[in-house]
């Protein structure tokens, strides 16, 4: 296929690249601001989990042991940024053995998470779009997805030739792990914070316990902070997955408005996870996990739904609980999060050798 404006009439081509390096093709899409580099399949890791049988938390584990060096390459600079986040697709028995459209594992600048909601709501477009299901159904299609959380679904809007907006999703039982803890927080004193689990664990307040507003303060402050509050909850708080060990760890700290009570009313939040990155959207599985905790505290009903506000670019997701569910010894609610998702375009990403920097450098 000939290069879109190019000149000379020479075909598009590969540069000159390392025989034995990957050549890595991407799909490139953002819900709500929030970027995702879809990598539709990585033969490496569909090979581990055909030799190994992996569980997704197992195959996790060995991607980040043996594969890390396609992550470092693809969500850091050049080829990335400090907000990159990115999906790989794992096909084949792994998606096919949990009854699944596809497995996916979660990808961002400091390492693998377990749970994403936005990643979620472009994975249902892109399912839909490049055939990962086999007869899609108008006006809407369910995608059930492998997450390392659990099964997750997605319901696509789907008009016989492309999906559309909005997608929405039915995450993992969510729960309420730890209400109005007290924690000490150095250079900010002690606060209360709610835990919540909505496939991942986040620790929750107020700006304002931070002398902060989360509509105005500067980002960099509001990241230094939810980061003192995330790793002072680590040291003095201890997580429990009622299924496996490798889901119990505080993924970040989303700072609110303090507006939990139920209102027709957006309310606005930032999430801050893994290495003071930045989600640029509401925050999937954030929502999940607000909305688990705001039910437990009986502050909104079944099927009410509420609007969340990213305080970085504005975008909106929506959120409600729409059935009691029991994980463990956890009173969980199953919770339905809605967004826009866009695809931006595709990539084909190379390598060479003799290049220093080859898989990447981290800039924050």
């Amino acid at each position: 296929m000939a290069a879109a404006g190019g000149g000379g009439g020479g075909g598009w081509r590969l540069p000159p690249r390392s025989a034995s390096g990957p050549v890595l093709r991407t799909v490139e899409m953002h819900t709500g601001g929030e970027p995702l580099r879809i990598i539709p399949r990585l033969e490496a890791a569909e090979a581990a989990a055909a030799a190994g049988g992996l569980s997704l938390l197992s195959l996790r584990r060995e991607v980040s042991a043996a594969q890390d060096h396609v992550r470092r390459a693809l969500m850091h600079e050049p080829r990335g940024h400090a907000g990159m986040y990115g999906a790989v697709v794992v096909g084949g028995g792994t998606a096919a053995a949990a009854g699944a459209h596809l497995a996916v594992l979660f990808l961002h600048g400091a390492g693998y998470s377990t749970m994403c909601g936005h990643a979620v709501l472009a994975l249902g477009r892109f399912a839909l779009d490049y055939g990962l299901v086999p007869t899609p159904s108008s006006p809407e299609t369910a995608v059930h997805l492998r997450c390392p959380c659990g099964p997750v679904t997605a319901f696509v809007p789907w008009d016989g030739r492309r999906s559309g907006n909005p997608v929405r999703f039915h995450s993992v039982p969510a729960f309420a792990a730890a209400t109005d803890l007290a924690i000490d927080v150095p250079g900010h004193g002690k606060v209360v914070v709610d835990i919540g689990y909505g496939g991942a664990f986040y620790a929750f307040l107020s700006a304002e316990q931070l002398g902060l507003d989360v509509c105005s303060s500067k980002t960099r402050d509001l990241v230094s902070a939810a980061s003192a509050v995330t790793e002072a909850v680590k040291k003095q708080f201890k997580l429990h997955h009622p299924e496996s060990e490798d889901l119990a760890f505080l993924y970040g700290t989303i700072l609110t408005d303090g507006k939990d009570v139920f209102s027709e009313e957006p309310t606005t939040n930032i999430c801050v996870f893994a290495d003071e990155q930045v989600d640029r959207s509401p925050t999937g599985s954030g929502v999940t996990a607000r909305i688990a905790l705001q039910y437990h505290k009986g502050l909104i009903q079944l099927n009410q739904t509420r609007t969340f506000r990213s305080s970085t670019t504005g975008s909106l997701f929506t959120g409600k609980a729409v059935k009691e569910a029991k994980f463990g010894d956890y009173n969980a609610v199953v919770v339905e999060v809605s967004g826009e998702a866009f695809y931006t375009g595709t990539a084909t990403f190379t390598v060479e050798e003799e290049d220093p920097l080859k898989y990447g450098f981290f800039f924050k």
